[in-house]
């Protein structure tokens, strides 16, 4: 944070007392390493640019081929030209070697990015160097005479577009990319495959591509600099930030570290237009709003919460939560991609869950977003399994009036998830935390099925589900054994009448400690881990 007279937030961050400004002259980056910005974007590139130039080199492969073998069956004869260069089919077969080794090497996690730039400046140079070779023999071999271009130029000057890089590095790229023209006409002349008749067609060959390289530094500076600037636009006061970790509906999550105490965080940025209430007044309404709901949330301290060690806003009202950098994954994506789970690890997640509603619910704050995505499961220290629930960025407390709404019924939508939307937040009625137990419910249904409480077209359907249809119990939709007990606790929560289900999140919680089953126990879940831990 750029302020004279920085102050100590009850979160214990540093930060500007009046308001957070956007960094725009970060600290000057060498222009020989790459910006975290071309390092998100190296894999993608490389393997574009080895498709594309192994599509060109194996299409001379494939004709020559196909060519020869229809000639072969009808009794004709190769043209001259292709006898000719049939022995440098060979050449375009190490080109696509050559494009394919890179390209597999741009899907392994083992090679870093920056060592992947590195092999693509190779392959530059070396792809140069067969162009170079392949044309001036072949040309030579077919008319007498040297050509005018080869398309040494134009790959030397579209290389740095497609896998930009450092100034420096690429220029570096670029100079040796045009110096395989003279190369390849001495190593052919010296083998007496060509003769080049003066020192003017020596630099006739040469200036061209020498050329195009001083075009591929000036559009890697350009690039460059455009990079820079972006990775100023998302530094965020005394956070910078990294990689893009996930998008939800309100906003995204980056990977972030301060630049004073070099810890990994999460930040979480609201996007300007979910504030978009009306002008003047009414966006400034909602970031008070903001502020109030986010110092209610960091007030929280039960260890199944995420901690949220900062917020605020930027000059140009975007709002940002900093919050604690987690391990693992999602409920949601954990069963997407591992399937339902068992019953006694299902009971186990959800008292934790417990354990963060009721602290949140006995502040007077409801969560209204309780799903599966919003629950992370991953390691503490030497626990785990920890479940953390997250984005309390819907929370709402009941204690204030109707027309003091949430950021997230700023809009005029209701707020929350239609799959998990209890009956009383679609009749528009007054919540308290029993909302969020019925969210609860239809999370643990989708642990234990793998599948939603109901299923619709669209979500008018699907809340309409939800105020009047009874849910089947999850044991019927499972194959996996699920205690009657733990049937009948769930379809209590998903009562459509808030006072028919438990009354608070810990009465919940003791009700599942209660049903008899073999506990799920920290060996289980470190061994689960061992072997499912994401990468």
């Amino acid at each position: 944070m750029a302020s004279a007279d920085p102050t100590t937030s009850s979160t214990g961050i540093l930060h500007d007392p009046v308001k957070t400004r956007v960094i725009h002259a970060p600290p000057e980056q060498s222009s020989g390493t790459l910006s975290p910005e071309l390092l998100a974007q190296v894999r993608g590139r490389v393997r574009l640019m080895t498709a594309l130039f192994a599509l060109a080199f194996g299409f001379d492969i494939v004709v020559y081929l196909v060519l020869g073998a229809i000639l072969s069956r009808t009794g004709g004869r190769m043209p001259v030209d292709f006898v000719r260069t049939g022995g440098f089919q060979w050449v375009n077969g190490a080109a696509v070697l050559g494009a394919a080794v890179l390209w597999f090497a741009s899907r392994s996690t083992r090679v870093s990015a920056s060592r992947l730039h590195t092999f693509a400046l190779v392959f530059e140079v070396e792809i140069c160097f067969l162009i170079s070779m392949v044309t001036y023999w072949s040309y030579y071999s077919a008319k007498g005479v040297l050509p005018n271009l080869t398309w040494v130029p134009a790959v030397v000057i579209v290389f740095p577009l497609m896998v930009p890089g450092p100034p420096r590095r690429m220029l570096a790229a670029a100079v040796a990319s045009a110096l395989t023209a003279p190369l390849s006409l001495f190593l052919l002349q010296s083998n007496h495959q060509i003769s080049v008749p003066d020192w003017g067609t020596w630099f006739e060959q040469t200036f061209g591509p020498l050329a195009a390289a001083g075009f591929a530094w000036f559009a890697a500076r350009m690039i460059h600099g455009l990079g820079k600037e972006v990775q100023a636009a998302r530094d965020l006061g005394s956070y910078q930030l990294g990689e893009l970790l996930g998008k939800g509906g309100m906003g995204e999550v980056y990977r972030a570290t301060h630049r004073m105490l070099a810890r990994p965080s999460a930040i979480k940025l609201i996007r300007p237009e979910m504030l978009a209430t009306g002008a003047g007044e009414g966006a400034q309404m909602a970031v008070r709003r903001f502020h109030r709901e986010a110092t209610a949330a960091a007030s929280l301290r039960s260890p199944h919460t995420v901690e949220l060690y900062d917020f605020g806003a930027t000059d140009d009202q975007t709002l940002y939560f900093v919050m604690e950098l987690l391990e693992g994954m999602d409920l949601e994506s954990l069963v997407r991609k591992k399937g339902p789970l068992p019953a006694n690890r299902v009971i186990y997640i959800l008292r934790q869950v417990c354990e963060s509603l009721d602290e949140a619910h006995a502040a007077g704050l409801v969560h209204r977003d309780i799903k599966p995505a919003n629950i992370h499961l991953g390691r503490l220290a030497n626990s785990w399994d920890w479940a953390k629930v997250l984005d309390f960025g819907l929370v709402k407390s009941v204690a204030k009036s109707g027309t003091d709404s949430t950021i997230a019924t700023a809009v005029g939508s209701v707020a929350g998830t239609p799959a998990y939307m209890p009956p009383e937040a679609a009749r528009l009625e007054p919540l308290d935390g029993r909302a969020d137990l019925y969210s609860l419910g239809c999370v643990a249904f989708f642990l234990l099925t793998g599948r939603l409480v109901f299923e619709a077209a669209n979500s008018l359907e699907l809340v309409a589900l939800h105020m009047r249809q009874e849910p089947p119990a999850p044991s019927t939709l499972t194959e996996m054994p699920v205690p009657a007990e733990l049937d009948r606790i769930i379809l209590s929560c998903l009562a459509k009448w808030p006072a028919d289900r438990p009354q608070t999140a810990m009465a919940l919680s003791a009700a599942l400690a209660a049903i008899p089953h073999q506990p799920w126990t920290q060996t289980d879940a470190r061994r689960w881990w061992e072997v499912h831990r994401p990468s």
